[in-house]
């Protein structure tokens, strides 16, 4: 069972192969060392401090505390156990209990002897004990009877110094030259004990054998934390150790059961006896265990036989049948080489979804398609210059939901094969399945053990975004960031200083503010001298507002007819200088053009000179002066111009039609100069109470508030704005960078218009 397992491992790892004599020197350290490892353990009451102990109880009775205040001790008893080996230190009981007697002497009492011993408390490393002691043998007497105590009660710690009885199973013995170390499983639970060696037998043919062992029961602990490991069991004569039935037969001559058969039903079980098994040899881990194939499946064999057996190999193997984590385990087991020859086992291609079923423990399996999640490398503290490396991996197959286990190998230091697999790697892991599960009997581990670094195959390598790279590209956006902050520290260190200048640039403005307030009373006091000034200076501003007025629409007027003129012979003669070699008569008919705009160039700076009296709205009505004039701008480009008048059509005032006509020029020209459109669109809508243009073009457009201005040497919307509200009308200008341009003016007309010379619902010019 598991928790047998457990204390099974605890024995192993702690006191496996130590003599005797060792494991009670380890038992019984010296006082001064328990007191340096045990911390004093906090008490909220005064401790009670009995002026003389006078019995074994009354020292077990005290807590860590009370006994490190070297209470002194008077106690008669018979020593129960005690080595050569242990420095004269020795177990007495008395008529309440048992316990231990910590002394630094070449000599020491035996078992038997009564003693009268005198010390102080101690609290042990433990339970408390006797210290500095002086014992004077004032008798012998028969050793106390052992009581027949329940394991559970024996594995917890509180027989400690008594002299108990107890029985099982041998299941290992490691011979010394006066006493044994046997390993008995006793109600589920393995407990060792030293015996006596008994006269003329051979300490391997214990093990199977069913024992009963008088002796002294003490604690396996942890000194530094005062736990409980485990208990042993001392046995100080030969008569105390009873040999009830040793097994009838070799086992090695016994059937050979299939490997399966261990955990299955036979009806010829007997419990505590050894089976035996034959199988090829897949893995070993020598001094440790081995893993066995046969027809009928895998088996884990745990034995601490020394020996190295080869792969392939054909062994027979006696153990005792046993289970671990609630799967078969073959405990205590012995193998011998047999003559057959060796045989190569093929491993089996496996999904985790079999494995979660409970199947291939212990078989030796391929997982294919696993993701290398990361990867571990330490030297071996068993083996030198071997190194042990654990892939952890995760199955990649879509059952298994993705579960993660690990890869383990012992190779050579030299052999880099496995610590060279770059991580995210696919890759395919042939070893033997080593599964553990819970109660819920579902898997709670899974391992594969590597027999070589040759059992890995790489399917896929992973992309360049690994960790490391990750790493790398962390490590640099680090470095940019940590510039950063550098400039962003620079640039506050800059702003600070400027926030100074701006302060002390604040503190003269305040003193010229004071001297501007001294100067404004001053003024107030000079009011009535200065009148005349102010009514001059006042006149000289309007009049500076009138020229500017004026100047401004001079500059709007030259804007919206000489300098689109001059776009339209640039054009034309752009037009011309690309047809003059390949066609003559084409180049003639823009050149002609070109001429023609520059006449007409002039006549607009002759009109605009002597105030635009003369407007091309004299030749012809508002639709048609858009349809010519569009048409002369756009002639030699490839932009498809339509006009389009809607409503009622009539004469309009001077001002609105010279506007309106400007505004649709300044907006065709940006068309022609900005917008790489190939299709613009004027309309003309005649309302009864306003008229609207709207002119619209499906070039690349512009954001509206990153556009270029004044500023730029761009007047085109500035002038098409200062227009609208001449007019009083309503601009709307709409753009979006790759959906056109559109502009649309809304014009109030007066109702009393005179009657147009001809009316059209709809006209397209």
């Amino acid at each position: 069972m598991r928790w047998q397992s457990i204390v099974r491992a605890r024995l192993r790892s702690r006191i496996l192969r130590f003599f005797p004599a060792t494991i009670a020197i380890l038992f019984f350290a010296h006082t001064d060392l328990q007191a340096q490892t045990n911390p004093a353990e906090p008490t909220n009451a005064a401790p009670r401090t009995p002026a003389l102990l006078t019995n074994a109880a009354d020292v077990l009775s005290l807590s860590a505390d009370e006994a490190r205040r070297n209470i002194p001790v008077q106690v008669r008893g018979v020593v129960t156990e005690t080595e050569p080996t242990w420095g004269g230190q020795f177990f007495i009981q008395d008529d309440t209990s048992g316990v231990f007697v910590e002394s630094r002497s070449d000599e020491h009492p035996v078992p038997g002897d009564v003693v009268e011993v005198k010390g102080v408390s101690q609290p042990g490393a433990y339970a408390p004990i006797i210290s500095q002691p002086t014992w004077t043998i004032v008798g012998t007497a028969p050793l106390p009877k052992a009581r027949r105590v329940p394991v559970d009660q024996l594995m917890s710690g509180l027989e400690d110094g008594q002299r108990v009885e107890i029985d099982g199973i041998v299941r290992a013995v490691t011979p010394s030259d006066a006493n044994l170390d046997l390993e008995v499983v006793s109600g589920g639970n393995r407990i060792r004990i030293y015996p006596k060696r008994p006269p003329g037998i051979d300490p391997q043919s214990l093990v199977g054998a069913r024992v009963r062992a008088r002796g002294t029961l003490a604690a396996s602990f942890n000194a530094a934390l005062r736990h409980l490991v485990s208990v042993v069991l001392f046995v100080p004569t030969t008569n105390d150790f009873i040999i009830e039935q040793m097994e009838a037969t070799n086992p090695f001559d016994k059937p050979i059961i299939p490997l399966s058969g261990t955990a299955e039903y036979r009806r010829d079980i007997k419990p505590g006896r050894r089976v035996h098994v034959k199988g090829i040899v897949t893995l070993q881990r020598p001094g440790q265990d081995l893993f066995l194939h046969d027809a009928s499946g895998g088996l884990h064999v745990e034995t601490r036989q020394p020996g190295k057996l080869v792969v392939g190999q054909v062994v027979d193997v006696v153990g005792f049948p046993d289970f671990d984590h609630f799967l078969p385990v073959l405990n205590d087991a012995t193998f011998r080489k047999t003559t057959e020859t060796r045989s190569s086992i093929e491993p089996t291609n496996v999904s985790i979804s079999d494995i979660t079923r409970g199947l291939h423990h212990a078989d030796l399996i391929t997982l294919q398609t696993n993701k290398l999640l990361e990867r571990t490398v330490r030297l071996s503290q068993v083996k030198s210059r071997v190194s042990v490396i654990t892939l952890l991996l995760q199955s990649e197959d879509p059952q298994s939901e993705h579960l993660v286990f690990t890869a383990e190998a012992e190779v050579p230091e030299s052999d880099d094969r496995l610590a060279a697999i770059p991580l995210g790697s696919l890759v395919e892991a042939t070893g033997i399945c080593f599964t553990q599960s819970g109660e819920d009997k579902k898997l709670h581990s899974l391992q594969l053990l590597l027999a070589d670094s040759n059992s890995v195959r790489i399917l896929q390598k992973p992309s360049w975004f690994t960790p490391q790279h990750l790493r790398v590209g962390f490590a640099i956006l680090f470095a940019v960031l940590m510039v950063a902050l550098g400039w962003s520290i620079m640039v506050l260190k800059r702003n600070s200083v400027l926030h100074e200048l701006i302060r002390e640039r604040e503190a003269g403005q305040l003193a010229l503010q004071e001297a501007h307030d001294q100067l404004e009373e001053r003024v107030k006091e000079r009011t009535a001298q200065l009148k005349f000034q102010i009514s001059a200076r006042k006149e000289s501003e309007l009049q500076f507002k009138a020229t500017l007025k004026e100047r401004t629409r001079l500059a709007q007027e030259l804007h919206d007819t000489l300098e689109q003129t001059l776009t339209g012979i640039a054009l034309q003669l752009d037009t011309t200088s690309k047809l003059f070699e390949a066609r003559p008569e084409g180049a003639s008919r823009h050149l002609e053009l070109a001429r023609s705009l520059v006449s007409q160039s002039q006549v607009d700076v002759r009109r605009s000179v002597w105030d635009l009296r003369s407007r091309a709205l004299e030749q012809f009505d508002l639709p048609e002066a858009l349809s010519t004039s569009g048409k002369q701008l756009t002639d030699g480009t490839k932009i498809h111009l339509k006009v389009f008048a809607k409503g009622r059509v009539r004469p309009l005032s001077e001002t609105v039609e010279e506007n309106l006509l400007r505004i649709a020029q300044e907006a065709l020209t940006n068309v022609i100069k900005h917008s790489e459109a190939t299709t613009a669109t004027i309309e003309l809508d005649y309302g009864p109470q306003h008229i609207v243009l709207q002119i619209t073009d499906n070039g690349h457009g512009f954001d509206q508030e990153r556009s270029a201005g004044p500023s730029q040497g761009h007047f085109g919307l500035l002038g098409i704005s200062e227009r609208a509200k001449r007019l009083g009308a309503e601009l709307a200008i709409s753009s979006e960078p790759g959906r056109g341009t559109t502009v649309r003016i809304r014009v109030p007309i007066d109702q009393n218009s005179p009657a147009p010379d001809f009316a059209t619902p709809e006209a397209v010019i």
